[in-house]
């Protein structure tokens, strides 16, 4: 089996060759056909999030090393331990690879991807940067039909993580009221999509790059260069005075105040992204114009299940994949620091 692992935080990926596994009990091993790439494999590779202030978060507590990267899996079947059900060798799936304990109670309620005791592929367990994965159980691989592999993988982060965001503003965009997206990333172009087509909200695309902002002015969303001094103005005259709903992709101090400047009265601002940082905002305005801010952190086993129906159903759009090499993994990630990217990068072993 060859890999690309994170063996030291902060230096480049090793390729590592090793003995394949044979799954056992419920596990099932999947030769990996095709694995995005996200932002969250560069915060694992260095080994902390920027929580501002000069403080980090360490995310080496709890992790053995080495580890291979990668959470948005999609690949065929090839061999199943003797407890595993439902799935047959040659079968294509995607994974979901947010795991939890199974034993605690946010696992319990159906939120195993806030799991405090996580089981992550790709985060605390193997993933998919490899020519093969083992995953645990089959009730977390998903079918995808007809769709591209390359384009299936990308639902399990990029496109879960947009479908838990979109969800929880829907509410307050119907009627044509306005959506704000900042960062036209992989997530961020999937949730544009998204929203397109699952609300009836006047989507407003932002972005620092102009490739991405082309791409989604293509869409027919309105779009503003969040480099323009008057950005904040802009959003607020295409909005009629303040959004309903703003989702923060990028997730970085510049992104969330800005988004929160784009709000209107009882607006919602939600952050998605994870580069860092500290929001800061003057407290009279959270209850003078009735504002909310609330984190979201990719989705449950069944918003996948709800996002795989909408993609069957076909009114999901697809967002730009670039394929690579599984040799180019570590090329990827600096690629992807360097900013810039329209859609996804996927590694394909």
């Amino acid at each position: 089996m060859l890999s690309y692992q994170l063996t030291r935080y902060g230096q480049p990926l090793e390729q590592v060759e090793s003995v394949r596994p044979d799954p056992v009990g419920t596990e099932v091993l999947l030769q990996v056909e095709a694995c995005g790439v996200c932002h969250s494999d560069l915060h694992l590779r260095d080994g902390f999030f920027n929580m501002g202030g000069g403080k980090r978060l360490d995310l080496s507590k709890g992790r053995e090393l080495p580890l291979t990267l990668g959470h948005e899996i999609a690949g065929r079947v090839v061999a199943c331990g003797g407890d595993a059900t439902g799935i047959e060798v040659g079968e294509r799936r995607v994974v979901y690879p947010w795991i939890g304990c199974g034993e605690c109670p946010t696992c319990a309620a159906g939120q195993e991807h806030l799991c405090p005791r996580s089981r992550a592929l790709g985060v605390a367990r193997h993933g998919g940067f490899s020519d093969h994965v083992v995953v645990p159980h089959p009730r977390y691989l998903l079918d995808f039909g007809d769709r591209p592999v390359t384009l299936a993988c990308t639902y399990a982060c990029s496109g879960l993580t947009a479908y838990g965001a979109v969800r929880k503003v829907q509410s307050r965009v119907e009627g044509r009221r306005p959506l704000v997206i900042i960062g036209l990333g992989g997530v961020g172009f999937a949730a544009l999509r998204l929203a397109q087509a699952v609300t009836t909200a006047d989507v407003i695309a932002v972005d620092v790059n102009e490739a991405p902002l082309q791409a989604a002015a293509k869409t027919g969303a309105a779009v503003v260069d969040a480099r323009a001094a008057d950005a904040a103005k802009q959003i607020r005259a295409l909005t009629g005075g303040g959004a309903a709903a703003v989702i923060d992709f990028v997730g970085a101090e510049a992104t969330a105040s800005l988004g929160f400047k784009a709000l209107g009265t009882g607006g919602l601002l939600v952050i998605v992204g994870l580069f860092g940082g500290q929001l800061q905002a003057s407290i009279p305005l959270w209850p003078l114009r009735n504002l909310t801010v609330q984190g979201s952190y990719v989705g449950s086993l069944d918003e996948m299940r709800e996002l795989m129906r909408l993609v069957e159903s076909g009114v999901v759009a697809p967002i730009p994949i670039r394929p690579r090499p599984l040799s180019d993994a570590q090329a990827v990630l600096n690629d992807l620091r360097d900013g810039g990217a329209v859609g996804r990068m996927v590694l394909t072993p």
